[in-house]
């Protein structure tokens, strides 16, 4: 009987195309020092959604792994540095490499429509 048990919850490889987008937004550099890269991006009840790669704070237990899900705290505003996105949030400022197929453009459309609006914050408890 094995005494060992490998589980990776809330994984997903990169694309060869997320790999390429990352590699172009990695060349291109930014003003402001970058937290992250996200993949696979939508954004939902103000929060970045996405999968992670190479970011600043990856520690030994595997947070903020590649390739590993998160979501991000409040979007405080997404806006355009030569040909990538960039989402800063009241804790990171993450390079937007791909969107989520169905719907991710749409849902960056949708936040940029709306945060013209003055909304409202997460509370700080729920986040």
């Amino acid at each position: 009987m094995l005494d060992t048990l490998d589980v990776n919850f809330h994984g997903k490889r990169h694309t060869d195309f997320d790999l390429k987008r990352i590699i172009r937004a990695q060349e291109q550099g930014f003003d402001l020092p970058v937290t992250a890269y996200l993949c696979g991006v939508s954004i939902r009840a103000r929060a970045g959604i996405g999968v992670v790669f190479g970011h600043k704070r990856k520690d030994q237990y595997g947070r903020f792994g590649d390739g590993h899900l998160i979501r991000t705290s409040d979007v405080l505003k997404v806006e355009r540095e030569g040909r990538f996105w960039v989402m800063t949030t009241v804790n990171s400022r993450y390079v937007l490499a791909t969107f989520q197929r169905s719907n991710g453009r749409a849902s960056l459309r949708e936040f940029l429509r709306f945060s013209e609006k003055k909304l409202h914050f997460t509370p700080c408890i729920l986040q």
